[in-house]
């Protein structure tokens, strides 16, 4: 089995700063993609960042200059760093991993999310 593990959420104002954290634990041959995603109240959940096993990253316009995703290989877990918050950056954020592993079927590949993190911007 898999886990992802996400951490870092909470209250920030305009302007501040935060640091998610999204941990995958368990029976895992290789981590593949991974990124963020988040949805806002009333909205579809929409890509925020994403970064490849190489390290390719690609970024939402409305985070470009703001955010930075990156990833710990050794430690299985992918980061997202939010700078210049803004109100409108206020949602449930979600990271998503695709994790290639073994079971008594084979080898399979899944993608994973994350128990999801709230993001409050407000002064």
């Amino acid at each position: 089995q898999v886990q992802l593990v996400e951490s870092g959420g909470g209250l920030v104002q305009p302007g501040g700063s935060l640091r998610l954290s999204c941990a995958a634990s368990g029976t895992i041959f290789s981590v593949n993609a991974m990124g963020w995603y988040r949805q806002a109240p009333g909205k579809q959940r929409e890509l925020v960042a994403v970064i490849s096993s190489g390290g390719r990253t690609n970024y939402a316009d409305y985070v470009k200059g703001r955010f930075t995703i990156f990833r710990d290989n050794a430690k299985n877990t992918v980061y997202l760093q939010m700078n210049s918050l803004k109100p409108e950056d206020t949602a449930v954020y979600y990271c998503n991993v695709g994790i290639t592993y073994d079971s008594i079927s084979g080898r399979s590949e899944h993608d994973y999310w994350g128990q999801g993190t709230q993001v409050t911007v407000s002064s």
